[in-house]
């Protein structure tokens, strides 16, 4: 990992950013709006898996959003892939081995709640791992026993909150439910998850928290809702209504993430 982290420290040019965000689907665009930007593929960086999603990116952008120093993994490896729930976890090894301490993970979701449309956007207050998976197994040490009670940071939760009211955009919380993928629920499925106390459902995000607070960094996490899960509407479940609806709540996201993270500095 000290070879990743060495390519990176040299590209960045001095660059120290402490907050990191991995951009899901509909969130690339917020890319643009970093200034100053260095962009390095993840062909180039060792150790950093290259997805096979459509819709996803594949490199690292790193510059200042605002006043504040920041870099994004634009484009994530899922569990579904190949079926490896540590798949994140050089990218992640590496952004800690530069010094970040905060991290943002953003997604695309189903929703549960008729009250939480597409195009909503929504905070994750917590989550069901429904997966069967964990990116922690394997690891031999004691340090894969971690505590999840305060597994997302209120604090810069807060900051999400203030910043969407700031720009008048609606901010949902809720509970956020992984499943393995990359097959779609199904009403059965979502029955049960609602029963559970599930807001959203969707294929990613859960491990990158786990990983998170297993390397010591805050997480905080929010999903572009594209859809109402499955049985809620009568109709079918598709990737491309996913790459869709993304883009319109990846805006109303990237507004509340450019005002809670722009004046951090």
């Amino acid at each position: 990992m000290n070879r990743v982290t060495d390519v990176l420290t040299d590209r960045l040019r001095g660059l120290m950013p402490r907050r990191a965000i991995v951009l899901g689907s509909g969130l690339g665009p917020l890319t643009e709006t970093v200034t100053d930007a260095v962009r390095i593929p993840y062909g180039d960086l060792p150790g950093f898996p290259e997805g096979g999603v459509s819709g996803h990116a594949g490199e690292v952008v790193a510059g200042h959003l605002g006043k504040t120093p920041v870099i994004m993994l634009s484009g994530r490896v899922h569990y579904y892939e190949h079926g490896r729930a540590d798949a994140m976890r050089a990218p992640l090894e590496a952004l800690q081995g530069i010094g970040v301490t905060d991290l943002v993970l953003t997604n695309a979701a189903g929703s549960l709640r008729e009250d939480m449309p597409p195009g909503s956007v929504m905070r994750i207050v917590d989550h069901i791992n429904f997966s069967g998976s964990n990116p922690l197994f394997g690891e031999p040490s004691d340090r894969r026993f971690v505590g999840l009670t305060n597994a997302y940071d209120t604090e810069f939760g807060k900051r999400m909150k203030a910043a969407a009211e700031a720009t008048g955009t609606p901010l949902h919380e809720g509970v956020y439910m992984w499943f393995s993928g990359p097959s779609f629920e199904t009403p059965a499925e979502i029955r049960m998850a609602r029963t559970f106390g599930a807001d959203a459902v969707g294929m990613s995000t859960v491990p990158e928290v786990i990983l998170a607070r297993f390397l010591g960094m805050k997480a905080t996490a929010a999903s572009v809702i594209t859809n109402y899960a499955a049985g809620m509407t009568g109709g079918e479940l598709s990737h491309q209504e996913t790459k869709d609806m993304a883009p319109v709540g990846g805006k109303r996201l990237a507004a509340i993430l450019t005002r809670a993270i722009g004046d951090l500095a």
